[in-house]
């Protein structure tokens, strides 16, 4: 039986982690699922969420946008469009991010357009934004 399991975030962008993990809990498309060492093998969408990582008791935690899992052997592989661990987001800019979002779909009528673009940049900023809160437990 595995004590740990490789967990290997990538963006289009870099790697941004490559860790020996206890455990991991992602934001799946179809519900927050999480994976222990020896776990079956499983491919599968994320959405935008909290992906967060248990190392040696303590929790880290990095918000994705959109992306894959596949868990084989002990290596859970994680491909998304963006990841941003806790410690590396800025806060400002986030909640800037969020308030635009906010304005920008009070004047939108949702048949317009840019409403689906606006409302995925409202929840993306607004993951960011608990995620930063969480930044070391």
């Amino acid at each position: 039986m595995a004590e740990k399991l490789k967990l290997e975030l990538v963006t289009p962008y870099k790697r941004v982690l490559s860790e020996e993990v206890d455990e991991v809990t992602a934001p799946g498309s179809v519900g927050e699922f999480g994976v222990l060492p020896d776990h079956t093998s499983l491919l599968t969408t994320l959405k935008v969420g909290d992906l967060s990582y248990k190392q040696d008791g303590k929790t880290f935690h990095v918000a994705v946008n959109w992306g894959y899992v596949e868990v084989e052997d002990d290596v859970m592989t994680v491909l998304v469009e963006t990841a941003e661990p806790a410690d590396q987001i800025d806060v400002e800019r986030a909640k800037e991010a969020l308030s635009r979002a906010e304005e920008a779909l009070k004047t939108l009528s949702s048949e317009d357009k840019k409403f689906k673009v606006m409302e995925a940049a409202l929840e993306r900023a607004l993951i960011r934004v608990q995620v930063a809160s969480k930044k070391l437990h």
